[in-house]
């Protein structure tokens, strides 16, 4: 019997599993496809743009496909969903997820303020992580570690990284500004044919996806035979209306994607399943014969026959992976498993299908207009439909590529590497969902001057291409080095997989390079502007914490000014900030000499960042004492990640006084278990003794009910401190305690209604408990009722 229900209960919980996978990989397709899937929409296009029109046959469009079936299978499928996505930092991926694996397995760290106890996180290194160098490894490492150009090298080639997909920010809208119109034109287009407008004003609303080149071509296929006149819809006037889709698009950052998330995921499956009914659909009515050109040997032929003008032509093949970064950097809010399922089991089978579709179409119309190969290809019936899901599939993909610079820009500054921008959390419910202001604008203005400046497709797409090739080889670069310095898989390994990769991704980013006139510098400006912002931003915050270690106070100097500074001590606690994990900053005697009074409890802050992506609420702060107990100076260091969001000053203040009595408690236990010694102490560079510091990380229980706390406290604290929610009992015990006027007291209601977090704030109070039976230490008693004092004091 016992046996039947372990056999239930493991197939239940297989069920579970699965159903969950299954969700994961459904919801993934709205959040890390929506820019790969709208890749058929140029792919061809774009490749056929130069000087490959002229071999335009069965045979060079079989090539083409060739080398998109094989570019797919090797770069999306086997390197990212079979290798990268095995590289996670503790769940999340992305450039600084490789990054921050390499600087905390390796010494190749740059940032400033790191200390030995951050190596104590339970997510720093990786499960059953043992240090196993062999010889060639270990020079290998010295000579990183030892030469501080390689490593400053290393922060430059992530930081290019980053800027690229910034980049993609701007050049993925302003590629999809003209299909978002889709949407707004098709409502005209239907007004206008009620109002029995003329049909050439229709088709003008149409040459909007790429505007050819005079003399125009034949159009859409539903409309063959009709010419578009250049007076009827100006290329002015397009731009005018991309700008202002973009112009919406940007303006409605601010309310988030949570209400309209949902949507994303059905639009990108229904999408795909169409892209891939058309395709099966070309195949089968124009040529079957394109099933032929899987064989690699269609892509040999096509550079023997074509040479250097089929090389240039990779730039528009690259458009055909635009996206697959996507599926490393949104890691973190799926499973690698999942992202796995829906490559493999969706998005690779129906992208080839529409391609291939698309090639055997190309096959038998060679005069097929390139500008419209895509909606060319659709059959006729069908065509409103798709066009209306082609929008919708942009609007998501755009939107999926601008969320992604937001939390690329809140990594970079959290790691000090770009200024402090200001985030807004857009969703409750899902962590990543933020929104940054300033960001947002810059983006607007960068991508309203590339659309108006480039005014076709076909260079921002050279741009774009140049961008997504640019990432895929800093990712292998990384890659290799964390399958030497995290996994330990030797240098041999990391090799193979270089000459697999690398040569690839350079052959298209070289191709890429040879379009630089042609709209390839773009990606390459804007990157190298990001990169001089950050690097010189990450520089000046070197040279601050430098500059602040090398001027700090002496403790010497401190215990000679004795218990009270020389100056007068105040009721209340002081919170005074510092970039400083250790020592006195040297602001401090400034306050000591200038200020005729100074608060009875003073607290050194540091905030500081730790290459983690999180930081467990238990190990986040570090608490220490500064100087002798009689001081009563303390230092904090909170250290969060670089995807971690920092709590209010409310939820701060309180928490910080309980980890203060924690430690007091724990630092006087440690003297006990030590026999009555002294407690145990840290040297600074300057010969000066500070506490050491302690992660105090006691479980944590929830209070009584009535106390409004966003974060409950410690349980091992109901031994010293008891937490009470001091809630009136009625309004007239306070009018009558006050004394304020009937409209001062309705004022203060309402306020404290609108804000809580004030209410709660004024009505929490500390108290020493009595009820230990005399077992507390007096001196500890001392020092809490005085921390109990304090903060009742206020807090400045």
């Amino acid at each position: 019997m016992h046996g039947n229900d372990d056999v239930g209960m493991q197939k239940e919980d297989w069920v579970s599993r699965c159903a969950n996978l299954i969700v994961l990989a459904y919801q993934s397709c709205g959040v890390v496809y929506g820019d790969l899937s709208t890749s058929p929409l140029y792919v061809y296009k774009s490749t056929f743009s130069g000087s490959l029109r002229k071999y335009q046959d069965e045979e060079t469009v079989f090539g083409v496909f060739s080398i998109v079936f094989w570019t797919l299978t090797l770069i999306p499928l086997l390197k990212y969903v079979i290798i990268v996505l095995g590289a996670d930092d503790n769940g999340e991926g992305g450039t600084f997820a490789l990054y921050s694996l390499l600087v905390r397995h390796a010494k190749f760290n740059l940032m400033p303020n790191q200390q030995a106890a951050d190596e104590e996180l339970s997510t720093y290194f990786k499960p059953g992580y043992t240090a196993q160098d062999t010889p060639i490894l270990k020079a290998f490492r010295n000579f990183l570690e030892k030469h501080r150009k390689s490593r400053t090298f290393l922060l430059v080639m992530v930081l290019f990284g980053a800027s690229l997909v910034i980049g993609d920010g701007v050049l993925t809208p302003a590629m999809s500004g003209k299909p978002l119109i889709l949407s707004h034109l098709f409502v005209v287009s239907v007004l206008l044919r009620a109002a029995d407008w003329p049909d050439i004003l229709l088709l003008a609303l149409f040459r909007f996806i790429c505007p050819p080149p005079p003399p125009p071509p034949p159009v859409l296929s539903s409309f063959s035979g009709l010419q578009v006149h250049s007076n009827t819809l100006t290329n002015g006037q397009v731009v005018l209306l991309s700008c202002i889709v973009l112009l919406c698009l940007f303006t409605l950052q601010h309310w988030g994607t949570s209400r309209v998330a949902f949507l994303f995921a059905p639009v990108v499956i229904i999408w795909l399943l169409c892209l891939a009914a058309i395709g099966i659909y070309n195949i089968a009515v124009w040529n079957p014969r394109v099933l032929r050109a899987l064989s690699p040997i269609y892509l040999v032929r096509f550079f023997q026959r074509t040479g250097r003008d089929g090389w240039i032509s990779l730039g528009g093949v690259l458009l055909s992976m635009t996206g697959t970064e996507a599926m490393y950097a949104d890691l973190g809010h799926f499973t690698a498993d999942s992202i796995r399922v829906a490559f493999v089991g969706l998005i690779y089978p129906c992208l080839v299908l529409q391609y291939m579709g698309q090639a055997a179409f190309l096959s038998k119309s060679p005069d097929c207009d390139m500008h419209f190969v895509f909606f060319e290809s659709v059959p006729r019936r069908i065509f409103w439909p798709v066009l209306v899901l082609a929008t919708l599939a942009a609007i998501v993909g755009s939107q999926a590529v601008i969320s992604a610079t937001f939390s690329i820009v809140r990594q970079c500054s959290a790691l000090g590497c770009f200024p402090r921008v200001k985030i807004v959390h857009t969703s409750r419910r899902i962590h990543g969902q933020i929104y940054s202001p300033e960001i947002n604008w810059i983006l607007l203005v960068v991508c309203l001057a590339v659309t108006i400046g480039f005014r076709d497709t076909n260079l921002i797409g050279n741009a774009y291409g140049m961008a997504c090739a640019g990432v895929m080889v800093v990712t292998t670069l990384l890659m290799s080095l964390v399958m030497v310095f995290v996994w330990q898989q030797g240098v041999v390994l990391a090799s193979l997989f270089l000459l697999a990769f690398l040569p690839v991704e350079a052959a298209y980013l070289l191709a890429s390079v040879m379009k630089v006139p042609q709209g390839g510098w773009l990606p390459l400006a804007l990157s190298l502007l990001v990169v001089f912002v950050m690097y010189v931003w990450h520089y000046g915050t070197r040279r601050r914490h430098l500059f602040d270690v090398q001027n700090k106070v002496s403790l010497k100097w401190l215990h000679a000014l004795g218990p009270s500074l020389g100056i007068v001590r105040v009721p209340g606690i002081g919170l005074i900030y510092s970039e400083l994990a250790t020592g006195v900053p040297a602001i401090f005697s400034h306050f000591v000499t200038n200020l005729p009074a100074f608060h009875q409890v003073l607290v050194f802050v540091c905030v500081k960042a730790v290459p983690v992506p999180h930081v467990r609420k238990a190990e986040r702060h570090l608490i220490g004492r500064v100087g002798p107990r009689e001081f009563r100076m303390y230092r904090c260091v909170v250290r969060h990640g670089y995807k971690d969001v920092l709590a209010d000053d409310y939820d701060f203040e309180n928490d910080l006084v309980l980890r203060l009595a924690e430690f007091v408690h724990m630092e006087a236990a440690e003297q006990q278990d030590d026999a009555g010694g002294p407690p145990q102490q840290q040297r600074n560079s300057d010969g000066s003794v500070e506490g050491r510091m302690a992660i105090v990380n006691r479980p944590i229980d929830p209070l009584e009910a009535g106390l409004h706390m966003r974060r409950p406290f410690f349980n091992s604290l109901e031994e010293s401190l008891v937490v009470r929610a001091a809630v009136a009992a009625n309004n007239a015990d306070n009018n009558a305690t006050t004394g304020k006027s009937e409209t001062l007291q309705s004022l203060q209601t309402m306020y404290e209604a609108e804000s809580p977090g004030f209410a709660n704030r004024r009505r929490v109070q500390f108290e020493i408990n009595e009820e230990d039976g005399g077992q507390m230490d007096p001196a500890v008693r001392e020092e809490l009722r005085a921390l109990v004092e304090a903060k009742h004091a206020g807090v400045a």
